[in-house]
């Protein structure tokens, strides 16, 4: 027997639609890349998004076909996404911040038909659009004043583009399993492979972002998503800040410490998201104008480990709280959440600090477990290192075209290629990424930890850890700093810092001095590049 409920189909296009019946003046709030502010309501997104969708079918796009956007953070980028799955198409977020070799690889192998991009990405795309030869035409998104002249093949400014359409257009149908985006991974080795998220995954996964224990999302919330609408739908945001009503802020191309600010202030964020690097360049600035954070309240940190000493700065210094995150391109991208539950709500001090460094537990609709070689489960005690492993209904069970071969194993669990640990109370703490965890005399050191710990030294701006091979034990920790401006960290000040605050084996056995650490296109630390440049180090003392 089956229930008699009505079938609706978990689409897309019906979060824009919710958005603009019940939150239709609530407002998208864009720095332009033309410069100015801009204001947008939620009502008006969705109708230039039915424009947009309406245009793209007039161009000859039709269901599965895919659209490129190259684009930051505003609400043309936004209406964007709507009327492409609106239109069945699938929406491809390229990463500008790939190599160009990667781009060129990427395109070709979505073989996008259209591609939407921002006037800063102009000059790149003309100089390999040779090389893309699946793309029809280029939209730049801004208007005719500001389009320059460019060699690009049936360019266009959006603007006009979209004028030529009245909006008179019904949102197209479709099954909820239908693919809506593409998005491709920047950590595996060798080419990109293509993660293709469903409508259907798309919201369940919003969905799951709303709740308090998440990103606890309400009409009353100012929400800016500094990451990247090109970093796996924004950490979904882009979805979660409608569905719920919130004002969303987008910060466009300006992430510096200063511009994250003013438009922080000037806009009474109350929510934000980003990866550890945008908020040392904000911490940076606050630190030397001493300025106030007057309206944020919360900060979620994802995308690599969060430092001790940030978070530290954040709630002491200024009252923001800050919330660890952690997932993957392949989990739509968010798999956890540390939300302080109400059994650990006594926590003060150094107690709620190392709860906070955890990376939080699996909400709803996302299951997790750490397992041996073998596939073994592994206890949820807090201190046994596993392979961590997940499964859910917005976590990919295989990379588009077949790329990469069978990533499930005979249960089911997608490998995250992270190391962890769960405690009792599920709280995961990734320990290390599974490659870059060192060896040493056949036990595990984590590397995040040792450089999280380094990164509460004044004197440090950056800091990475790698395993350098050693003749006794397999593999020892090389400490790799970028200085603070105008800070001259010794070697000597460094490893006492550090000193009775970690196992003595665990502590590094050299540390080096560098100008600048490697960053992946996601803005995690390029460890690869990283033992390539030391491979010929040899410790001292070795």
């Amino acid at each position: 027997m089956l229930g008699l409920m009505q079938d609706w189909p978990l689409l897309i296009h019906r979060i824009i639609d919710h958005a603009a019946k019940q939150h239709g003046q609530r407002q998208v709030i864009s720095r332009s890349i033309e410069g100015p502010m801009h204001s947008i309501s939620y009502g008006e997104i969705r109708q230039r998004s039915m424009k947009v969708a309406q245009r793209l079918s007039r161009d000859g796009i039709r269901l599965g076909d895919r659209v490129a956007t190259l684009a930051w953070n505003t609400w043309r980028h936004l209406e964007c996404w709507y009327g492409i799955a609106g239109l069945g198409a699938i929406y491809h977020t390229v990463n500008p911040r790939l190599f160009e070799e990667q781009i060129i690889y990427i395109v070709n192998h979505a073989e996008d038909r259209i591609l939407f991009l921002d006037l800063t990405f102009v000059p790149m795309i003309e100089k390999i659009a040779a090389r893309i030869p699946t793309v029809e035409r280029f939209i730049v998104l801004t208007d005719s004043a500001h389009l320059p002249a460019t060699s690009l093949k049936n360019a266009v400014a959006y603007e006009d583009w979209l004028a030529e359409c009245d909006g008179d257009f019904r949102w197209a149908n479709f099954d909820e399993n239908t693919a809506a985006g593409l998005c491709y991974t920047s950590g595996t080795t060798g080419n990109p492979k293509g993660v293709v998220y469903s409508h259907r995954s798309n919201v369940l996964h919003a969905m799951m972002l709303i709740p308090k224990e998440a990103f606890g999302l309400s009409p009353g919330d100012v929400v800016m998503p500094v990451v990247p609408l090109f970093h796996a739908n924004s950490w979904s945001l882009a979805f979660s800040g409608p569905m719920s009503g919130s004002t969303m802020v987008m910060p466009g191309a300006k992430l510096d410490g200063a511009s994250v600010y003013d438009i922080l202030e000037t806009q009474k964020v109350s929510v934000t998201a980003a990866v550890p690097t945008v908020w040392l360049g904000l911490l940076a600035y606050l630190e030397q104008t001493g300025k106030p954070l007057s309206h944020l309240k919360r900060v979620f940190i994802g995308g690599s480990a969060c430092p001790r000493a940030m978070t530290e700065k954040f709630e002491r210094n200024y009252g923001v709280n800050v919330i660890h995150a952690w997932g993957m391109t392949e989990m739509s991208p968010v798999g956890s959440v540390c939300f302080v539950k109400p059994e650990l709500g006594e926590l003060r001090d150094d107690a709620l600090y190392d709860l906070k460094m955890k990376q939080g537990y699996a909400p709803f609709m996302v299951e997790m477990k750490i397992a041996n070689d073998k596939g073994d489960e592994l206890p949820w005690d807090g201190k046994t290192f596993g392979r961590l492993k997940v499964k859910g209904p917005a976590v990919a069970k295989s990379y588009f075209r077949g790329e990469g071969g069978q990533i499930l194993d005979e249960d089911g669990w997608f490998d995250t290629g992270d190391v962890a640990t769960i405690d009792a109370y599920g709280y995961m703490q990734i320990t290390d990424r599974a490659k870059d965890v060192i060896k040493s005399g056949g036990e595990w050191i984590s590397s995040i930890d040792l450089e999280n710990l380094a990164l509460g030294h004044p004197d440090v701006a950056e800091a990475a850890v790698i395993g350098v091979a050693h003749p006794k034990w397999d593999e020892r920790p090389l400490l790799i700093i970028v200085p603070k401006p105008n800070a001259n960290p010794d070697k000597d000040s460094l490893l006492a810092f550090m000193q009775g605050k970690i196992a003595k084996w665990w502590m590094p056995d050299d540390v080096v001095f560098v100008p600048d650490i490697p960053h992946t296109a996601t803005g995690k630390i390029q460890k690869m590049e990283l033992r390539e440049r030391f491979k010929e180090y040899r410790f001292p003392a070795a």
